[in-house]
């Protein structure tokens, strides 16, 4: 489709694709948090992906965006935000910021949202996108993820909500030292092909998890990852 064609659609059509994703993948499945519906409505999910793929970007799926990364499916984008439970003057920390999508329906959410990114040609991209878009509360830093504050941060940082958009086999101990009393982590847990969604509350220095639901995301890697094979890309 031409580029012509594709502003024609996006006037006429985007908007209404994205109520009916609201309606029917998110709304229709459980989400019921008036907030996090409003913030997928809210989000030009199109921006966020490849321009070849602009006309599948409200599909029930997640799709490619590079380096072997996924923007996540809507619905499990809406999820994760609603279990953070999020009330709008949180400091939330994201992991795996990829495409920037996840971030930017948090900051609709929060106060103000920090990102950490271990892939610079995303990196790159996702500022920039971030930056003409006016999500002024994103802050994107490169680095480990799996450590989680960014290069510099002073290590004493504490984050009300952390969200981790990759899986790993457990919960980052680095993670859970920087969640603040009172805070919830919420990321995939489990093997690289098969993961639990799961909930971390941390109350009186001590934590509690739950399982929320199946999911699969990407390999989390880095130190408290899973290792990606530099011979044959596998991830071990």
């Amino acid at each position: 489709m031409s580029g012509n064609s594709n502003r024609e659609w996006a006037a006429a059509d985007f908007e209404g694709a994205r109520r009916e994703m609201v309606e029917t993948q998110i709304r229709d499945r459980g989400i019921r948090s008036a907030r996090v519906l409003e913030a997928m409505a809210a989000v030009p999910r199109h921006l966020f992906v490849p321009p070849e793929l602009v006309l599948e970007a409200y599909g029930d799926t997640p799709l490619p965006i590079g380096e072997g990364q996924t923007i996540s499916q809507p619905f499990m984008v809406a999820a994760m935000a609603d279990a953070l439970f999020l009330e709008g003057q949180e400091s939330v920390l994201e992991v795996g910021v990829g495409s920037g999508y996840q971030a930017a329906v948090l900051s609709l959410l929060a106060r103000e949202i920090t990102g950490v990114e271990a892939l610079q040609p995303l990196l790159a991209q996702t500022r920039e996108r971030m930056a003409r878009l006016g999500y002024a509360n994103v802050r994107i830093e490169e680095g480990d993820g799996s450590l989680g504050w960014p290069p510099g941060e002073a290590r004493d940082t504490k984050y009300d909500a952390i969200l981790v958009s990759a899986a790993a086999p457990a919960v980052p101990p680095p993670l859970l030292e920087q969640l603040a009393n009172g805070g919830r982590l919420v990321m995939p847990i489990g093997t690289p092909e098969q993961q639990d969604l799961v909930r971390v509350v941390k109350r009186n220095d001590q934590t509690t998890q739950e399982s929320l639901f199946a999911c699969r995301f990407v390999p989390l890697t880095g130190r408290y990852g899973w290792r990606r094979d530099v011979q044959d890309g596998s991830i071990r």
